[in-house]
This record gives structure tokens, sequence and C-alpha cells, in this order.
């Protein structure tokens, strides 16, 4: 049999099999999804028209509605949240004019002047619930004993650095919450300096002391420290806050 023969007996075969019906079915699917999609996709002009029907129905109805019932109940929502913020930002505002206008601090500061600041801090910020109540005088609570020491931070034998560091540590015998300490470092002959750990972001602010600002602006006024003493202790700490009598 020649090559003409063969292929004009396949022709004839795939002829009768349907395959120019089956070829064009195919192309006429693809035509008419291609055709859909390009009215039904996401800038189609059949979605275009839902959009606008939609819009236009959701419009209507949220400008027909009547709000009036709420407007009490947002104001009263709104109240009370300003109430509850307000000593938030007044605290925020406060801190934040301490940081930038109140007393100028002087080029050194000696620690004895920080440890008569922490002795300020615990007489204001103690927990009296431990403390005994004294009645010879009025009524009182007892004194409380603070001390500050610094703890020098030895180099090893094989160090070569420059660098010289101490932690001065700040305590109260009757509330251990209330203990902190501060990190001084210096370069050879040169003075010490402050390094404090305090987050300064606005939200913050409002949970700042009145130590912990005094201690920011030393480090912001880049002052140097002097170091007056290794031990320091105060055993007459008057508290601020006063006890209710009681006499049973």
């Amino acid at each position: 049999m020649s090559i003409e023969k063969k292929i004009n007996d396949v022709i004839t075969a795939k002829l009768e099999e349907g395959i120019i019906e089956k070829l064009v079915a195919e192309h006429l699917e693809k035509g008419i999804n291609k055709a859909l999609e390009s009215l039904l996709g996401n800038y189609g002009d059949v979605t275009e028209v839902i959009k606008g029907k939609i819009k236009d129905v959701m419009v209507k109805q949220l400008e027909s509605y009547d709000y009036s019932k709420y407007i009490v109940k947002l104001d009263c929502v709104l109240a009370e949240i300003l109430q509850k913020t307000a000593l938030d930002h007044k605290k925020i505002l406060e801190n934040f004019k301490k940081l930038m206008t109140d007393s100028e601090i002087p080029k050194v500061v000696k620690l004895s002047d920080i440890f008569e600041e922490f002795k300020k801090y615990v007489a204001k910020k103690i927990n009296t619930s431990n403390l005994e109540i004294n009645y010879d005088d009025g009524v009182s609570y007892e004194y409380v004993t603070v001390t500050m020491e610094v703890e020098y931070e030895e180099k090893r034998s094989w160090s070569s650095s420059s660098f010289e560091y101490a932690n001065v540590v700040f305590e109260c015998e009757k509330d251990e919450d209330l203990n902190f300490e501060i990190r001084l470092s210096k370069f050879m002959k040169y003075p010490w300096s402050l390094s404090v750990d305090i987050d300064t972001s606005i939200g913050s602010l409002r949970h700042l002391d009145d130590l912990k600002i005094y201690l920011l602006k030393i480090k912001q006024s880049d002052a140097r420290i002097e170091i007056d003493s290794d031990y320091l202790e105060d055993d007459e700490v008057e508290v601020e806050a006063e006890p209710e009598a009681s006499f049973s």
C-alpha cells in the first residue's frame, strides 16, 4: 500500500469518528467560557450592573435607618472612656513636663544625691501593710531602713579592657518591691557615667515615678557620676502615709 493510500485511510477514519465536530465543540466551549468570564468577571459588564444594584439598595436602606436610639448609648460609652483615660493622659503630660522642664541636673551628680531621691521614693511608695504603727507621739508608721551599696565589677586577670563597671544597689528593708540597681561605667581615668534601662515610650510615661524621671534626666543630661561613698544607710526614713488610729 502506498503512503498516499495510508494517509487517505487515516483521514477518512477520523472524519467518520466525528473529529471535526469534536474540535469545533471544544473550541466553542472555550470561546463561551472566555466570553462569560469577560462578562461576569471582576470588571465584566454584568458584574458592574450587579454591584450597582446592590449599592443602590444598601445606600438607601442605610440612609433611611433611624440611628437616634444609638446616640445616647454612644455618648455614655464615650463619657466612660474619657473618665477612665483622663487620669492616664494627665499623668503622661505631667511626666513629660518633668522630663523636659523640671529642675536642672548638675554636671556632676553624687551617689549620695541619688540616695536622697531613693529615700523620698521609699517614703512615698512603700507598702504600709507590713509596717508597725507607733502611738508614742500621735499616730504614725514606724521608720524604715534603706541602704545603698556600690558593687565593683572585678576584671579578669587576663583582661586588657580599659573600662570599669559597677552596680549600685538600693534596698528597702521593709519592701523588696522598691529595690533596684543602676549600672555605672567609666573609661580609664574619665568620670563615671550612668546607664539605666527605663522604657521612655509615650505609652510608658504614665507609669514613670519621680525616681525614674530623675534618673532619666541624669542620663539625658549626660551628667557625670561621683561615687562619694561606697555604702550609705538611713534607718529613719519617715513614711508619708498616715495610718488610721486603732485603740482596740
